[in-house]
């Protein structure tokens, strides 16, 4: 039965193989974000504590063990109506609630720290492909026409080269939740490596890219999502889920699965699918998994026509829209506007 498996194992650990990665960053070189990270708790329970809201209605209650008394910003378990499809034509860049705002004052009074995010994800969103090279420097990427991204780049520095402890090849939103995958080095006996990244960031945000991984296990993604986003939430971090560029699964099930719970939890959604429809090949390679590749050089015409380009500029443009959004900023000056 192991050996049945062993291709399986392989091919996963290895999905990020098949394009040139940007160059190898030195990670002794990057700067550490987690300037409030003393004394946070993550806590084990994924309960929430209801709220009123009038077309919202709230599930659960419960609490979080830390060193604040802050008011709990609880997730929210609507039914929206959603067509099967409508995921697709949703604004790459997300419409940001106010539920967002919510969640990042409850962040703030619980000591998380303004200038730092997550990642939380497989092999895409590790440093050498995904926003690493933002943290060494202009000679290592080219803003072209989108110099209002410079504000958010000067902001967050040292999250976009930092490893994630919740994010590497062969991840999945069950990995993700499973003590089992945490970096015993750094993580805590018994914590997972989504706890276990909180803590030692201590963000105020979370981009959360899962599901080409999770096709073996379709049944369980979304409970396994809804838990990762009521952790983040209750930690008070605002989740920015992303849709994938594969269909990978065969049926769309993980980003019209991702796209739902957006809406249902309100929360921002950003919708990569959509910005490399246009591009050759969907933005895929031949196998129809791996995305295209291609530097952060958005002044490259060449570069602009590959997936990853566009992945790093369209995640730059929704958390740079999210960020000015709770942080009641005006609008980036030179912003095109949602896709």
């Amino acid at each position: 039965m192991r050996i049945a498996f062993l291709p399986l194992i392989i091919w996963i650990l290895a999905a990020c193989s098949a394009a040139s990665p940007s160059p190898d960053i030195d990670q002794g070189a990057l700067p550490n974000p987690s300037a409030n990270s003393d004394g946070v708790r993550v806590s084990a329970s994924h309960t929430v504590v209801s709220t009123e809201n009038p077309r919202h209605p709230a599930a659960g209650a419960g609490t979080m063990s830390t060193h604040s008394t802050a008011t709990a910003t609880p997730p929210i378990r609507p039914s929206p109506t959603f067509a099967p499809d409508s995921w697709k034509s949703l604004p790459v860049i997300p419409e940001v609630e106010e539920r967002a705002s919510e969640i990042y004052r409850r962040g703030l009074e619980l000591g998380r720290n303004p200038r730092a995010f997550s990642k939380v994800g497989d092999c895409g969103a590790s440093v050498s492909w995904f926003l690493g090279p933002l943290d060494l420097g202009p000679r290592h990427f080219a803003l072209g026409g989108h110099e209002y991204l410079v504000p958010l780049i000067d902001s967050f520095q040292g999250s976009f080269g930092r490893p994630s402890m919740a994010a590497g090849s062969g991840f999945s939103a069950a990995t993700v939740l499973s003590p089992v995958w945490a970096d015993p080095g750094q993580c805590l006996a018994g914590e997972t490596p989504l706890a276990c990244e909180y803590r030692l960031q201590n963000p105020s945000f979370a981009l959360i890219i899962l599901g080409t991984n999770d096709r073996w296990r379709l049944e369980a993604f979304e409970d396994q999502l809804r838990q990762i986003l009521d952790t983040t939430i209750e930690m008070g971090i605002v989740p920015m889920i992303g849709t994938k560029g594969d269909n990978f699964e065969g049926d769309e099930t993980i980003n019209r699965t991702v796209a739902a719970l957006a809406l249902e939890y309100r929360i921002p959604l950003w919708n990569f699918w959509r910005s490399i429809q246009d591009l050759p090949g969907r933005g895929l390679e031949p196998d129809g998994v791996h995305l295209t590749w291609g530097p952060l050089q958005f002044d490259d015409s060449a570069a602009m026509s590959t997936a990853w380009t566009m992945r790093n500029l369209t995640a730059l443009q929704a958390l740079d829209v999210v960020w000015r959004s709770v942080t009641q900023q005006a609008p980036a000056n030179g912003y095109p506007g949602p896709p």
